[in-house]
């Protein structure tokens, strides 16, 4: 299957910081590219549907929710065909598991990192 692998998750106080990495480096199929694509970062809480987080286009354009506007910043490099999303200040409603993947075309889903934040 052809996914994103996500990581970087873990357990951390409030204020605290992580910096997540979707990478598709280890795809080994080489029609697989981030370039081109506007890549975002999704996270589902237990019980709440999955919701957009943070995308950047390819023309460097970034839009972030408002519930994270000014605390989360979302990087990509696409010779590594890596995304970041960096999160500062972490709230425990930032608790989730997070996601990445490209628009259009994405990929199926990966199995996401675990972000819990708490003290």
């Amino acid at each position: 299957q052809v996914q994103f692998a996500e990581s970087g998750g873990g357990l951390v106080q409030p204020g605290g910081s992580l910096r997540l990495s979707c990478d598709a480096s280890g795809i080994r199929i080489s029609g697989i590219v981030i370039s081109g694509y506007t890549m975002n970062w999704y996270r589902q809480a237990p019980g709440k549907e999955r919701e957009l987080v943070a995308s950047s286009t390819r023309s460097g354009e970034t839009y972030y929710a408002d519930s994270v506007k000014g605390r989360f910043t979302i990087a990509r490099d696409d010779d590594k065909r890596t995304a970041y999303l960096q999160m500062n200040n972490l709230k425990p409603d930032d608790t989730a598991v997070y996601y990445c993947n490209r628009s259009p075309a994405p990929l199926l889903w990966g199995h996401g990192t675990q972000v819990t934040v708490s003290s």
